[in-house]
């Protein structure tokens, strides 16, 4: 998410379409939600993360309000700009995403 002059926080990228019994849904990202900057892990660099993260860890770049200091930049790492959330993975609530992505994250380990 970026920051505009009057501090607020926007973003106009996170539309996903998901085919859902051929029907194409729209989810858009909870603001403020977080649980894929802290449940994956990641194993490329990250600015301030050289080595990447483990699963579990906040990433240095989320920050107070869980928004993604580098979204939209290039140094932020492509697994996270290729994220796309949807109902399977995100659930309804950012609880339940924490849960879901750190469950993905266990079975693929």
């Amino acid at each position: 998410m970026r920051i505009d002059g009057s501090e607020r926080y926007y973003d106009n990228s996170f539309f996903n379409f998901i085919k859902q019994g051929g029907v194409v849904s729209q989810m858009m990202c909870r603001a403020g939600c977080g649980a894929c900057c802290i449940a994956p892990s990641i194993s490329t660099p990250i600015p301030g993360m050289p080595n990447g993260k483990p699963a579990g860890v906040r990433c240095v770049q989320l920050d107070e309000r869980n928004f993604c200091r580098i979204f939209g930049q290039s140094d932020r790492p492509a697994v996270c700009s290729a994220f796309s959330a949807d109902e399977a993975t995100c659930g309804s609530t950012r609880d339940e995403a924490l849960l879901r992505i750190l469950d993905m994250e266990q079975a693929t380990t």
